[in-house]
């Protein structure tokens, strides 16, 4: 079985900075893509920021210049620098990943439990 487990999030105040990390375990055979994706109170989950296993990376409009993903593939590990926050960054963000399992060997998408990211003076 394979889990993500992030940790990073908290309050902050505008301008500021934090980095969320998301680590893979379990019966992991390969990583594909990994990314962050975001959810406010009452509006649909959308994407933050992707990185390929190659290393391409790939950001939403409204994080490009401040926030910056990147991987570990030797700890199976994703981060997401985010820096200059604002208030409208303030959100539930979750760990995603396409991993290849050690029994199958099939591709299937995890997703982390979630964690609060606030902005807010």
């Amino acid at each position: 079985q394979v889990q993500l487990w992030e940790s990073g999030g908290g309050l902050v105040q505008p301008g500021g900075s934090l980095r969320l990390s998301c680590a893979a375990s379990g019966s992991i055979f390969s990583i594909y893509a990994m990314g962050w994706y975001r959810q406010a109170p009452e509006k649909q989950r959308e994407l933050v920021a992707t990185v390929a296993s190659g290393g391409i990376t790939n950001y939403a409009h409204s994080v490009k210049g401040r926030f910056t993903i990147s991987r570990d593939n030797a700890k199976n590990t994703v981060y997401l620098q985010m820096n200059s926050l604002k208030p409208e960054d303030t959100a539930v963000y979750y760990c995603n990943a396409d991993i290849a399992t050690m029994s199958s060997g099939q591709l299937y998408e995890y997703w982390g439990q979630g964690t609060q990211v606030t902005v807010s003076s």
